[in-house]
């Protein structure tokens, strides 16, 4: 899941023996349902509007096939934050844990993050599951931007996509004169937007400083920043993409950068 949702969600090979293990030994008729964890490393053939579920039991596919999410993480809810079924406290642990994760395992900072074609998104047990004990959670990675409508089906070497000079088809770019109009594409397509940097708003304690705030602290900003990445051309024209309360919240202190380029 993403944008306001991504506090509560943003797959490797799953064996066919193992399922029927866990379908044996531990209860539930569909994954989400049972108390053990999913395997790490498997992957899903997900579409945008299964992100928005608090649970998955979609049968895992060969990682060779397409599929549009990987499996990087897999953890528990430790007892303190296990205050209920998808409990504020639960999306904040499990959105801190995965986020981390996200970034761990593409190599990526926070800048660099809210630039890639790439998002994540979480699952845990089903309302059956968590009544039966299940604490445990997944984290996917995510063919797509969060909030995408599509999904891109994800290389097959996603943890290394970023370990060199980062490609243009897995970063974001924006095609049509208007800036606000214009429609998502990766960089590799022809673009007349491309998100050049992801600024700081405030520190990781600090408290939301509301709508207005963001959007002119990130338009002062994002004139530098383009400006600067433009190599200083006469007249250049930039976007900016601020998120809100719902983002701050979940940890998010950045806003995003556009530059009118079709570079």
């Amino acid at each position: 899941m993403s944008g306001s949702d991504a506090a509560r969600r943003l797959c490797g090979t799953a064996v066919l023996i193992a399922a029927v293990l866990l379908d044996a030994g531990c209860g539930g008729s569909t994954p989400a349902d049972r108390t053990a964890p999913p395997p790490d490393g498997s992957c899903h053939a997900l579409t945008a509007a299964a992100l928005t579920r608090p649970s998955d039991s979609s049968a895992a596919v060969a990682c060779a096939k397409a599929h549009t999410t990987l499996t990087y993480l897999v953890g528990t809810v430790p007892k303190a934050a296990a205050t209920g079924y998808h409990s504020q406290p639960v999306s904040a642990y499990v959105y801190r844990t995965c986020r981390a994760g996200f970034l761990n395992y593409l190599g990526i900072d926070d800048s660099l993050a809210l630039r890639v074609d790439l998002s994540w998104a979480w699952f845990g047990p089903s309302r059956e599951g968590w009544a039966a004990g299940a604490r445990w959670f997944r984290c996917d990675l995510v063919g797509g931007a969060g909030g995408a409508s599509t999904l891109r089906p994800l290389p097959t070497q996603a943890r290394t996509l970023f370990h060199g000079v980062p490609p243009d088809a897995w970063l974001r770019c924006r095609a049509g004169a208007d800036f606000t109009t214009a429609a998502p594409v990766p960089c590799s397509a022809s673009h007349n937007w491309r998100a050049v940097s992801a600024i700081k708003l405030g520190t990781p304690d600090a408290a939301y400083p509301g709508d207005r705030f963001s959007q002119v602290r990130a338009r002062d900003y994002c004139s530098d920043a383009v400006i600067a990445w433009l190599d200083y051309p006469p007249t250049y024209a930039y976007g900016y993409t601020v998120f809100h309360r719902a983002e701050w919240e979940a940890g998010n202190r950045r806003a995003l950068c556009w530059a009118g380029t079709e570079r």
